[in-house]
C-alpha cells in the first residue's frame, strides 16, 4: 500500500512540475506577445499637443488625427492643454510629444521673455494654418483699448496664446493693464461681477465660448488698431455674421489676427521620434486635400501650404514635399502658391498707405 501511494505521489509531483514548465512557457509567450503589441502600438504613434476646449486647436488637431490616421500607418494623438506657447515648451521638454499648434508669435515670446537659446533652430514649422483673430472683450463702460488702463484683464491660462499675445498688444499700444491669468470661461463669469475689465481671446472665428454668449449684459468686442501691429499680426475683422449678441447688423469691428502654424521640433539626436515626424509630415502633405472635403471645417480650403512664416524655419521634408507639390501640373492635387485672404488684404492695405504718400 505504502508503494502505492508512493508511485501515486511521484506521479502527482512530477504532473506538477509539467504544469509548471507548460505555465512558465505559456507565461513567456503571453509576455512576449504582450511586449510585441506594446511595441507595435508605439511604434508609430506621435503625440499632438492642442489646447483648451474653449479654443479652436483642439477641433483642428482632431481633424489632423483624424485625416492621417485614415492611412494605417500612423496614429496622431491630440491632446489638450493650455495651449500655443505651452504646446512649444512640451515639444522642448514633454515625452511623447512630437507635433504641436501654436501661433507665430510664440517664438518672439519664447526667445525675448523666457529667454530659451537658439529656439528659432529647434523649433520649426510644416506649414502655416489658418488665422485667429483676436477677440477683445470689454464690460459696457470700456469705450476704448486706452479706457483699459489700470484696469484687470483677462489674459487667459498661462501658456495660451492670449497669455503671450496680450503683453505685446497691449505694450505696442501703449496702454498698461493688470494681467489676470484664468480661463476665458471663468473670464466671463468674473466680468459679470465687474472683477474684471474684460479679457482677450485668440481663436478663428465664429468662437463658439462668444457666438454662443447670450450678452443679456451688454458687453462688447473692442476694436484694436493694426497700424502699430503690423510685425506680428494681420489686419482683420469681426461682423454681425460672426456675433449677432455682440455687433449690430450691418457693423463690424477692426482687430488682428495672428497665424496658426503646426509646428514640430528638430530632433537630429533621437532617430526614433525623428522617424515618427518625417512620417507626419509625409501623410500631411499627401493626404492635404482631404482637409478641403465634407467633415472638415472650411478654414482648410483657405490654407496656403507656400506660405512662409518670417522668423521660423521650415522642416527639411516639408520643404522637399512642398518642392514636389509646386511640381505638380494645375489639377492634379493640393495647390500651392495661392495667398490666404489675411495675406491678400494685408498686402493691399500697405499698397493703400504707399499710394497716399506717393505725389500728385
Amino acid at each position: 500500500m505504502l508503494r502505492i501511494l508512493a508511485s501515486g505521489l511521484a506521479v502527482m509531483l512530477g504532473l506538477s512540475a509539467v504544469c509548471d514548465v507548460v505555465l512558465a512557457q505559456t507565461g513567456s509567450q503571453s509576455r512576449a506577445r504582450g511586449a510585441e503589441s506594446r511595441a507595435k502600438a508605439n511604434e508609430w504613434t506621435v503625440g499632438l499637443a492642442a489646447g483648451l476646449p474653449e479654443d479652436t486647436f483642439l477641433p483642428f488637431a482632431a481633424e489632423i488625427a483624424r485625416n492621417l490616421n485614415e492611412s494605417g500607418t500612423l496614429r496622431v494623438l491630440p491632446l489638450a492643454t493650455p495651449g500655443a506657447a505651452n504646446n512649444v515648451k512640451d515639444l522642448l521638454f514633454l515625452n511623447g510629444i512630437d507635433v504641436a499648434l501654436t501661433q507665430t508669435d510664440v517664438l518672439y515670446h519664447l526667445r525675448t521673455v523666457e529667454k530659451i537659446p537658439q529656439i528659432e533652430k529647434r523649433v520649426q514649422y510644416i506649414a502655416a494654418l489658418y488665422m485667429s483673430e483676436i477677440h477683445l472683450v470689454v464690460r459696457p463702460e470700456i469705450k476704448s483699448v486706452e479706457d483699459l488702463k489700470g484696469r484687470k484683464v483677462g489674459f487667459n491660462v498661462p501658456g495660451a496664446g492670449p497669455s503671450v499675445s496680450a503683453p505685446i498688444v497691449f505694450e505696442r499700444l501703449g496702454v498698461a493693464v493688470e494681467p489676470v491669468f484664468v480661463s476665458n470661461v471663468q473670464a466671463l463669469a468674473m466680468m459679470k461681477s465687474g472683477e474684471i475689465a474684460g479679457f482677450m481671446h485668440s481663436v478663428a472665428k465664429p468662437n463658439n465660448l462668444i457666438a454662443g454668449f447670450a450678452n443679456d449684459a451688454g458687453y462688447k468686442l473692442l476694436p484694436i488698431p493694426y497700424d502699430k501691429l503690423d510685425e506680428f499680426y494681420f489686419p482683420a475683422e469681426l461682423t454681425s455674421a460672426d456675433y449677432p449678441n455682440f455687433i449690430k447688423p450691418g457693423q463690424r469691428v477692426e482687430t488682428v489676427a495672428v497665424q496658426t502654424v503646426l509646428a514640430v521640433l528638430d530632433r537630429p539626436q533621437s532617430p526614433d521620434r525623428s522617424r515618427r515626424v518625417r512620417r507626419f509630415v509625409e501623410l500631411f502633405f499627401d493626404q492635404f486635400d482631404k482637409f478641403k472635403g465634407l467633415g472638415y471645417q472650411p478654414a482648410w480650403k483657405d490654407v496656403n501650404l507656400a506660405a512662409q512664416v518670417p522668423g521660423w524655419t521650415r522642416h527639411e521634408l516639408a520643404t522637399e514635399k512642398l518642392a514636389e507639390l509646386t511640381k505638380k501640373p494645375r489639377g492634379t492635387g493640393t495647390r500651392v502658391g495661392v495667398m490666404a485672404p489675411a495675406e491678400q488684404e494685408r498686402l493691399f492695405l500697405r499698397f493703400m498707405d504707399w499710394a497716399k504718400q506717393q505725389p500728385r
